[in-house]
């Protein structure tokens, strides 16, 4: 990708993401930008920025950045049958995840309504 593709900056403001997060996932390896230009500036491509929105979207099930790694790995090869497995665990994992997430949301409203009630 020579010259296309947009700046972290626009990636940021974009995805809700700080710049300092996105140059973290390209230290560790879950999302690199796919060029940059010839000042040495990172272009994100619009499927960098799906896998970024991917990552930010397990965030909150609190998966761990080596977790979203094997993720995003099975990911990329939907077919295999390998892939297949590990996609249909996270996909298990993640339910779990969201019902824990549900519950502790429930008991935040109800602290904030007694909260409130003082």
């Amino acid at each position: 990708m020579e010259d296309t593709g947009l700046r972290i900056g626009d990636v940021a403001e974009r995805t809700g993401l700080s710049i300092r997060t996105l140059r973290h996932y390209g230290e560790v390896g879950i999302v690199s930008p796919s060029g940059y230009t010839p000042g040495g500036f990172r272009l994100y491509s619009e499927a960098d920025i799906e896998r970024i929105m991917l990552i930010r979207r397990m965030k909150p099930l609190e998966f761990t950045l080596d977790e979203m790694r094997e993720f995003l790995d099975a990911a990329d090869h939907p077919d295999d049958p390998a892939a297949r497995e590990t996609i249909d665990r996270f996909r298990t994992e993640a339910r779990a995840r969201l019902e824990k997430l549900r519950r502790r949301v429930g008991y935040a409203e109800e602290f904030l309504r007694l909260a409130e009630s003082l």
